[in-house]
């Protein structure tokens, strides 16, 4: 790695409060960049503008979605812009870069049903089981999982304490069969471990990865017959779907989620509203159809 992107990582990490995940996704699109540049005879010091659009059409024409096009964008900019703030160049040659337009996809989710089989039929053990329903019971993201500690668990109220993006702390709540599974595993955590560790899941090697919850998840879907791919954002969807479907208010979903913005959290309304659309159009006397 250059030096450059050792000092942006070191940035990223020590002063932005950004997660091992994100600072990992930032580097290997930096590097991406770096390699293109490099057959050019650049490097990221050096770019001018019109070297960096080339590369983002570059990207585009290899049939990049435009959600990719525009991380890729976010990742030049602030990047440059850390190089300018710092003074390691005289001007920043990213800043008129375009981000281009993009569609926002509606997340996938499980029905209740789905959900309550993947939980009940998923998990060949207690962590798994575990972790299963504490996704879908807190909405939590796969790196914040990941980073829970033991101390972060308070069993008493069923309360977690979560370090989200930005290292920003907030609390959430878990059901009682989120509760009931935690406790299970922990009476068991020992059996998973071969040195102390302060992690909350674990494996022999230490703090559980988020590339192994996405395996146990996969590996769960088959058990209970989902052919659908679930990912650990699918459980936290759901469980914000679930919710608002139930009748949760959206700024409590919000906060549960640890969404920044409410236009966030706003995506699942688009959900929930075409299940009201459904209800309504089947249950309303002046909304039916005459059949034919």
């Amino acid at each position: 790695m250059t030096e450059v992107l050792k000092l942006y990582r070191d940035h990223l990490v020590h002063e932005k409060g950004c997660s091992h995940h994100t600072v990992r996704n930032y580097l290997r699109e930096l590097k991406d960049l770096e390699a293109f540049l490099k057959e050019r005879g650049l490097t990221l010091e050096k770019a001018p503008l019109w070297d960096l659009r080339a590369y983002l059409l570059h990207c585009q024409k290899k049939g990049l979605a435009p959600t990719s096009l525009a991380r890729k964008v976010a990742s030049i900019r602030g990047f440059y812009a850390f190089l300018r703030a710092k003074e390691i160049l005289g001007k920043n040659p990213a800043r008129l870069l375009r981000t281009p337009k993009k569609g926002r996809p509606l997340p996938r989710t499980l029905a209740i049903s789905e959900a309550q089989r993947l939980m009940e039929e998923g998990s060949p053990n207690s962590r798994d089981r575990a972790i299963l329903e504490l996704l879908y019971a807190t909405g939590l993201r796969v790196s914040e999982l990941v980073g829970l500690d033991i101390e972060d668990i308070d069993l008493a109220r069923g309360h977690i304490r979560v370090r989200g993006k930005g290292k920003k702390e907030r609390v959430v709540l878990m059901g009682s069969k989120a509760l009931e599974a935690l406790k299970e595993y922990l009476k068991e955590r020992s059996l998973y471990l071969k040195q102390p560790c302060k992690a909350l899941f674990v494996t022999p090697r230490g703090r559980i990865s988020d590339s192994t919850v996405r395996r146990l998840i996969k590996k769960a879907a088959l058990r209970s017959g989902l052919d659908k791919p679930i990912t650990p954002h699918t459980l936290r969807h759901s469980f914000a779907t679930h919710l608002l479907e139930r009748g949760a208010d959206l700024r409590a979903v919000q906060e549960l989620l640890g969404h920044a913005n409410l236009s966030t959290t706003q995506i699942y309304t688009h959900l929930t509203l075409g299940r009201l659309k459904e209800v309504y159009s089947k249950a309303h006397p002046r909304a039916r159809r005459k059949e034919s």
